[in-house]
């Protein structure tokens, strides 16, 4: 799988949060709400969906691995995408998401 590098921070468009940029990773949803964006298509970071479409928090899966993922469905499409959870996410919205367990 490729993987392209963008660390930069924004504006939730679901909340209005300032997000900042990850240090050492690459953030790709808001910490408080948990929204994304529908902007990757074929590999993380590639910028190259059309949809632009917000991700909604859909439910909670925990990978040995990778520890907590979150499932985001898009608003637009119906696309879903797995993304793991960042340390400084909202531990509130995280445990409130877990009563949505994903296979």
């Amino acid at each position: 799988m490729n993987f392209t590098v963008v660390n930069e921070g924004f504006q939730c468009r679901n909340c209005k949060a300032t997000v900042p940029a990850q240090r050492g990773s690459c953030r790709n949803h808001c910490t408080q709400c948990l929204y994304s964006l529908h902007v990757d298509a074929e590999y993380p970071g590639d910028r190259a969906s059309t949809c632009n479409s917000l991700m909604k928090p859909i439910g909670l899966t925990q990978s040995g691995k990778k520890g907590y993922i979150v499932l985001h469905e898009c608003t637009k499409c119906g696309e879903k995408i797995r993304n793991k959870v960042a340390p400084d996410d909202s531990m509130d919205v995280v445990i409130a998401l877990s009563r949505f367990p994903t296979p």
